[in-house]
């Protein structure tokens, strides 16, 4: 996928959500997928309550070789090989629905 200057800044940006039942390698196995994309980590919180993990990371893909797509598909799919629910939304989408 060829990258193009005109692309605005929110286009860049994903919102990820990470939600289920606490294990070891949660963390390590989302940011090692992201790490081997070329995707940066702009902002992450994490939280445990009552063995549920739940955690939300801003990533900039402008630099992935992988559409928004393929991105959003391959982390689903982690998602279920490692038991939690693994959700990537483009972060505008976030901004229109505050502007409703």
């Amino acid at each position: 996928m060829i990258k193009h200057a005109f692309v605005p800044d929110y286009m860049k940006r994903t919102v990820i959500t990470v939600v289920g039942k606490d294990k070891v390698g949660i963390i390590a196995r989302v940011c090692t997928y992201l790490a081997e994309n070329n995707i940066n980590i702009l902002d992450i919180s994490q939280t445990i309550v009552q063995g549920f993990f739940n955690m939300m990371m801003i990533v900039d893909a402008f630099n992935s070789t992988k559409d928004f797509d393929t991105i959003a598909d391959d982390l689903a799919h982690i998602g279920e090989e490692i038991g939690v629910i693994i959700r990537a939304q483009h972060e505008d989408i976030f901004d229109k629905m505050h502007r409703i």
